[in-house]
């Protein structure tokens, strides 16, 4: 319509100034419908080369809505439609693969929590049915296994509420050597032997009882992957605004390969006999109070896991 009152305007001027001018009507009116025609063309082109690849774009945004995740358009076009569809491929990309953890994630709980029910189910057939005796001993077991489900569903609740964002945390200043250090004492006499170095008090703004959590999770990993012989050490360090903890074993180690995926859900190495989740509880509180953990390995070089904190305020 605009393009339309544009030619009709042009006409009208042209057909007023040839009339002032003394000219033939139309005599200028040929120039004009050329240089309108060559305009509507170049809009025409230019909205082409817009709406072909924003088409695509929408097209495919109804195949995700759909629940088609593995859908992609191609980068071509002006340069912000290539950085259009390089967005919409990202969060494709993302999405593909948050669809994937979940459905992994749902078959994994599922399995873990299989195996202490079973066990269950089986323990208490067997007592009804006389097969095991009704004593002290078999009710134990049974307590046993429903500590380990109670367990594994509260470590799958702090897991959601880290994900979510949501973890409660009650932060005051602690001395996080002195925490390290009682973690430490918990485990003797349970493996190797468990050193804690630091020059003097590092006070660090948590919530002790998570922390303890993750000191807990980390050394009880490390034990389980060093002979009783190797010593596993607790490092605590302190910079302007960071504590940083590094806890060491000399341990078998992993490939380096193995690496990144330490830190995933229900991720079990060689020989593991967890549940999975510490590594990936350990991630969600140190996150949670604001800090970063990673970790470093390799075969024959035991394993390394480094976090860091937010230090106190003075």
């Amino acid at each position: 319509m605009l393009l339309m009152l544009a030619f009709f305007g042009m006409a009208q001027f042209v057909w007023r100034a040839s009339e002032r001018g003394g000219l033939p009507p139309w005599s200028g009116a040929f120039p004009a419908l050329l240089i309108l025609v060559s305009v509507f063309v170049a809009l025409a082109f230019s909205v082409r080369r817009f709406a072909s690849p924003l088409g695509a774009v929408m097209d495919a945004a109804d195949r995700v809505a759909g629940g088609d995740y593995s859908v992609r358009v191609p980068e071509t076009g002006a340069p912000p439609i290539r950085a259009l569809a390089n967005a919409f491929n990202a969060m494709t990309e993302r999405l593909q693969g948050a669809d994937r953890v979940r459905r992994d994630l749902m078959a994994d709980v599922a399995h873990e929590l299989r195996t202490p029910l079973t066990v269950l189910q089986g323990r208490i057939e067997g007592l009804i049915d006389g097969v095991y005796p009704r004593d002290e001993g078999q009710l134990a077991q049974l307590l046993e296994e429903t500590q380990v489900l109670s367990r594994l569903v509260e470590d799958l609740r702090t897991l959601a509420l880290s994900d979510a964002g949501a973890l409660p945390l009650q932060k005051d200043p602690v001395d996080i050597v002195d925490l390290a250090r009682d973690v430490a004492r918990s485990f003797e006499g349970r493996g190797a032997a468990v050193e804690v170095r630091a020059t003097g008090a590092v006070h660090a703004e948590l919530d002790a009882v998570r922390i303890r959590e993750v000191f807990t999770n980390l050394i009880a990993n490390a034990i389980r992957h060093t002979p009783a012989d190797g010593r596993i050490t607790i490092s605590v360090d302190q910079a302007a605004d960071r504590v940083a903890v590094t806890i060491k074993d000399t341990g078998a180690g992993v490939p380096p390969e193995v690496v990144p995926r330490l830190f995933d859900r229900f991720y079990k190495g060689a020989g593991s006999r967890g549940s999975g989740l510490g590594l990936a509880i350990a991630r969600g509180i140190v996150t949670a109070h604001g800090g970063d953990i990673s970790a470093a390995s390799a075969p024959g070089e035991g394993m390394t896991i480094h976090f860091t904190l937010p230090r106190a305020a003075a």
